[in-house]
C-alpha cells in the first residue's frame, strides 16, 4: 500500500528547525544563529524567523545545544530564608517572573537550599558547579558581609543579584527596590493628610533592607521640618513583638506610623485593637510589601507595593547581557514601590 500524507495543517512529532528554517524563507543555520547570535542577523530577518519559531512553538533541543555550547543552560537560585520585609507571597511573583523570563530565552532555574549566612555557604555553589555545570547564579537576601558576590567573580562565574551588596564596594550587576523612596513617598502621603507626629516601626539597626527604609522617612521628615525625636522604634519581623513595641507610640502623641513590613504593620494593628482604638481613624497605618492580607485586613492596610515581577525580568536581562558580555561594567537597576491607598491612612482627625 502506497503511503498516505498527513492531513493538511497536522504534522508528526515536534517542530524542526529545518521547518523554521522553511516556514521563514531562510537557511537553517540563519535559524541557528538566531538562537545563538542574534547579533549577526539583520532585524527583520531576525524577526522573521522569531515569528516562525513563536507559530511553530519550535523548542531547540538542549541536550544537542548543551554539547556543542558547553552550556547546561541551568541558572541557579538558593532558595533563602525570607529576608526581613519579603513576605514568601509576595517573592512568588518574583520567581514566577524570573523562571518566565528564562524560559523565554532556554535556560532552566534550578532551585537548591542556601540558608543566608551559613558558613558553608559557598561551598554551597561549588557543588551546583561541579554536579550539575549550572552557568549562572541569581542571588537574593543580600545582607553586609556577604561572601557569595565576591567569591563568583573572584571565579568569573556570572551572576546577578535581587538587593544591593550593603558594603562600600558594590560587586556585580544587581536589581533593587528602592526602599528609601518608598517610605519617603508614605510621608509625603501622611504629610498631605495633615498628620505631624508620624512614627516609624522598623526592625533592629544593622539591615541594609531596613536601615534603608528607615532613611527615606528621616528625610522625609526632615524635609518636611518635622520631628524625628523618639518616633522610631524596633522590633524582629513577628506580629507579636511588634505589637509589644507598639505601645508607647499609642500614648506617646504619634498620629500616623510607617511600618518596615506589613508583618510589623498588622502588629500595630493588634496593638492599636487591645488598647481600645480603631486602626485608620485613631492612627493611620502603611505598611511596606502589599502582601495578599493588606487588602483582606478590616480596615484594608495601605502598602508600600514592591514591582517584583518587574524585578525578576531585569534580574534575567542582566544575568544574560553578563553572560555574553562578561567584560562589560557592572549594571545596577533601582525601581521605586507604588504606594496603594487603602482605608488605614484615612485623613487624620483634628487635633
Amino acid at each position: 500500500m502506497a503511503a498516505t500524507n498527513p492531513p493538511a495543517g497536522r504534522r508528526k512529532g515536534p517542530p524542526t528547525l529545518a521547518l523554521v528554517a522553511q516556514r521563514a524563507g531562510v537557511s537553517a543555520q540563519t535559524v541557528s544563529n538566531a538562537l545563538n547570535s542574534p547579533e549577526l542577523l539583520a532585524p527583520a530577518t531576525l524577526e522573521r524567523v522569531r515569528q516562525a519559531i513563536t507559530e511553530l512553538d519550535y523548542r531547540p533541543h538542549q541536550a544537542a545545544r548543551s554539547l556543542r555550547t558547553k552550556s547546561s543552560r541551568l541558572i541557579g537560585y538558593g532558595v533563602v530564608p525570607a529576608p526581613s520585609g519579603v513576605s514568601t507571597p509576595v517573592l512568588d511573583h518574583f520567581l514566577h517572573a524570573l523562571s518566565d523570563s528564562a524560559d523565554q530565552a532556554g535556560y532552566r532555574i534550578l532551585l537548591f537550599a542556601a540558608p543566608t549566612g551559613a558558613a558553608d555557604e559557598p561551598e554551597r555553589y561549588a557543588e551546583l558547579l561541579q554536579d550539575h555545570s549550572v552557568d549562572a547564579f541569581v542571588l537574593s537576601g543580600t545582607y553586609r558581609g556577604d561572601r557569595r558576590p565576591a567569591w563568583l567573580q573572584k571565579r568569573s562565574i556570572p551572576f546577578v543579584a535581587f538587593g544591593r551588596s550593603w558594603s562600600a564596594r558594590d560587586i556585580g550587576d544587581w536589581v533593587d527596590v528602592d526602599g528609601a523612596h518608598g517610605t519617603s513617598a508614605a510621608v509625603d502621603h501622611l504629610v498631605a493628610l495633615g498628620h505631624r507626629r508620624i512614627a516609624f516601626l522598623g526592625w533592629p539597626r544593622g539591615s541594609g533592607v531596613g536601615d534603608d527604609r528607615a532613611r527615606g522617612w528621616r528625610e522625609a521628615m526632615r524635609r518636611h521640618g518635622l520631628p524625628v525625636r523618639d518616633l522610631r522604634i524596633s522590633s524582629v519581623d513577628d506580629v507579636d513583638a511588634a505589637g509589644e513595641a507598639v505601645g508607647r507610640l499609642i500614648h506617646g502623641g504619634a498620629t500616623a506610623v510607617v511600618a518596615a513590613s506589613d508583618t510589623l504593620a498588622l502588629g500595630c494593628y493588634r496593638a492599636l485593637r487591645e488598647a481600645g482604638h480603631v486602626p485608620g481613624r485613631d492612627m493611620a497605618v502603611v505598611g511596606f510589601d502589599d502582601s495578599p492580607a493588606a487588602a483582606l485586613l478590616s480596615p484594608s492596610l495601605s502598602s508600600l507595593h514592591q514591582p517584583l515581577e518587574e524585578v525578576g525580568r531585569a534580574c534575567m536581562r542582566l544575568l544574560l547581557a553578563r553572560i555574553k558580555r562578561p567584560e562589560a561594567e557592572p549594571e545596577h537597576v533601582l525601581l521605586a514601590p507604588d504606594l496603594v491607598v487603602r482605608e488605614s491612612s484615612a485623613p487624620a482627625p483634628a487635633r
